[in-house]
């Protein structure tokens, strides 16, 4: 077995392989050694579009075996990237698999498979050293079948993670697994700046030829410096997450909330850089286009914009929603989803939807895939503010099976005119709403998917209102019972439930980027930078900042130290006026920064920084004029 893998690392050593984000290929063949030291050229395309040409040496020979063999069982350096709109859930695990220990990425749910690899943990100090990776891919189907397979490695480099990918593919069932090999020396690790791989399976062919999900495996993975010696990792160290890695489901913002959506059945294609593609509107995509309504797009494009065309419409071919126009497309920060509003398209197709055509289709100023699509009534983006927790409200049931609990005093004093329920949870359907059982009304669904007044579900976060719960249970909350249930049309479980004040994520469309705005500190420790021109033009009434970020006790706000009106905290936890945190993102809006440092923006100071009550870290900042979205 020894001798079998260092053989498939000599193998790996050539490097006379030219990788290319767009049409590069990761896979090398070689069975010898180069003798003498060859310049390869390599050409890959980062996600922000540009080209990047280096040049390396060939690994001349190697000198041990790989980095990591998995023959040791430690996977502890690599997760699962959960993130894209597209992620597949995945198992992993170590496994045999072509005579040694491999790990396996096992497919649960039939969309893409990501996995993350934690070079900067794995080669500590040495990762800067790293001048190329390799790796053997191999693939599987339960039913013993093969089908080609393709993907990309893509890295996260520099301070600023940015993306390259690569293309790995295995065509061959003989060449399965097969080494892939890529050169890393143009867009290099940097030490100490959570730099890691993600690997993707984007191609099988198995699942259209019926033989299930792939079964993807990686092995020997060898970390090579600039003169080809493999460089030592340290497998027992654990992934460590960069910025933007983590998903902890939908990213909601500027976006608005959907209630009652319908899907466009079938939407789902993909083009090259202004290329349209789309299709036949059923009739339930139609009936859904009314005022307050918005179409949904779940996508991935490289330069993270997205829109729609209408080529059909009797005003002429339309593009809705394009990006630099004055009124775009309403797109979240993870650039994955994009929303286009009813007002949107009746604005340049008419206010008549039979006009508008029967095509609807999408397209990017770059490449682009889109997934899904759904038309639903526009809603609050809903948040809490001075939440009160219902202590030990953890349950979860079957469809249609309600469970919940008792109601302390504290949570029946939270509910009056105003307030919200927020329910974490999960469910098969994303659907979730509340029971009152013992309501002197009767018993009451409050909420219900499908009625009339749903509440607001994501899959993740869903909220009910005090003035839902009032309409079908009564005004005095004295008669709506002791006790407070869950209930889904799928099986369900609640993980906690708040009640506080409800407020609204302002949706945008029109975000000016705080360029630069990365930053992190302890404890009522402020940071920040000095605001560019863009940013202060942009600061004006009814202007949102967004901020995106993380701290221990979820809450964020802006100081402004040089402001006419003295040293300032806008927004900060506690106060008659916070920010609206939901411990991912914080909106402080232009009235409460005037409230504090004057109308006159030119008196705020130079300077915008941000502060916690906890350790916290700011991974960007936005400013923006907001809409009001529908009641």
């Amino acid at each position: 077995m020894r001798r079998n893998k260092l053989l498939a690392c000599l193998m790996a050593g050539t490097m006379a392989v030219s990788i290319t984000a767009c049409s590069g290929n990761a896979n090398s063949d070689a069975t010898t050694t180069p003798t003498t030291s060859e310049a390869v050229t390599t050409q890959a395309v980062t996600t922000q579009g540009e080209s990047q040409e280096t040049t390396t040496q060939t690994p001349q020979e190697q000198k041990s075996e790989a980095s990591v063999d998995f023959e040791d069982g430690q996977m502890g350096f690599v997760q699962a990237y959960n993130a894209p709109a597209n992620a597949a859930d995945v198992e992993l695990s170590i496994t045999d698999f072509d005579g040694s220990k491999a790990l396996a990425v096992k497919n649960l749910t039939g969309k893409v498979p990501f996995v993350g690899i934690d070079v900067s943990s794995l080669c500590g100090a040495s990762v800067a050293d790293v001048a190329a990776v390799s790796m053997k891919l191999g693939v599987s189907y339960e039913d013993g079948s093969f089908s080609a397979c393709a993907g990309k490695i893509t890295t996260w480099t520099g301070t600023d993670l940015v993306q390259t990918g690569y293309d790995w593919a295995v065509y061959m069932e003989s060449k399965n697994p097969k080494v892939a090999t890529v050169d890393v020396s143009g867009v290099p690790f940097t030490a100490d700046a959570n730099n890691i791989i993600v690997l993707s399976l984007e191609t099988d062919n198995g699942l259209d030829a019926g033989h299930g999900n792939a079964t993807l495996y990686v092995d020997d993975i060898t970390f090579y410096d600039k003169s080809g010696n493999v460089l030592t990792a340290d497998k027992t160290v654990a992934f460590a997450e960069p910025a933007g890695y983590s998903s902890s489901g939908r990213d909601s913002s500027n976006l608005f909330a959907v209630k009652g959506a319908v899907n466009f059945e079938g939407f789902a294609t993909s083009a090259d850089a202004w290329a349209q593609d789309g299709f036949d509107m059923p009739q339930e995509v139609i009936d859904a286009l009314v005022p307050g309504s918005v179409v949904e797009i779940e996508y991935k494009s490289e330069t993270g914009n997205m829109w729609l065309v209408m080529p059909d419409a009797e005003k002429g071919w339309m593009r809705v929603g394009q990006a630099g126009t004055e009124d775009p497309a309403y797109i979240n920060n993870s650039g994955n989803i994009a929303q286009i509003t009813y007002e949107q398209l009746a604005a340049l197709c008419g206010d008549d939807v039979s006009t508008w055509g029967a095509r609807m289709q999408c397209e990017s100023d770059s490449a682009w895939e889109v997934f899904s699509v759904k038309v639903g009534q526009q809603a609050k983006n809903m948040a809490v503010l001075n939440g009160v927790d219902f202590a030990g409200f953890a349950t979860k049931a079957d469809a249609w099976a309600q469970d919940g609990f008792d109601m302390p005093q504290e949570i029946i004093d939270a509910l009056v005119p105003g307030s919200v329920v927020e329910i974490t949870y999960s469910s098969e359907t994303g659907n979730m709403w509340l029971v009152m059982p013992d309501a002197a009304n009767g018993w009451m669904r409050v909420g219900q998917a499908g009625t009339e007044d749903p509440a607001v579900c994501d899959g993740q976060k869903c909220y009910v209102t005090y003035e839902q719960l009032a309409a079908l249970c009564g005004d005095d909350a004295s008669t709506w019972g002791a006790r407070m249930q869950c209930e889904s049309d799928s099986a369900w479980e609640v993980y906690s439930v708040k009640v506080g004040t409800a407020a609204e994520f302002a949706p945008l469309n029109k975000l000016v980027k705080f360029e630069g705005f990365e930053t992190s500190a302890d404890a009522w420790t402020q940071n920040g930078f000095d605001m560019p021109q863009e940013i202060i033009d942009a600061l004006v009434p009814g202007a949102v900042v967004t901020i995106r970020y993380s701290s221990d006790t979820g809450n964020v706000w802006i100081v402004m130290p040089d402001a006419a009106n003295g040293w300032m905290r806008v927004g900060q936890a506690g106060t008659e006026d916070p920010a609206l945190c939901n411990g991912t993102y914080a909106q402080i809006t232009y009235e409460q920064l005037a409230a504090l440092c004057g109308d006159d923006v030119s008196t705020w100071g130079a300077r915008m920084q941000c502060e916690s009550d906890s350790a916290w870290e700011v991974y960007g900042v936005w400013v923006s004029a907001p809409v009001t979205s529908a009641e």
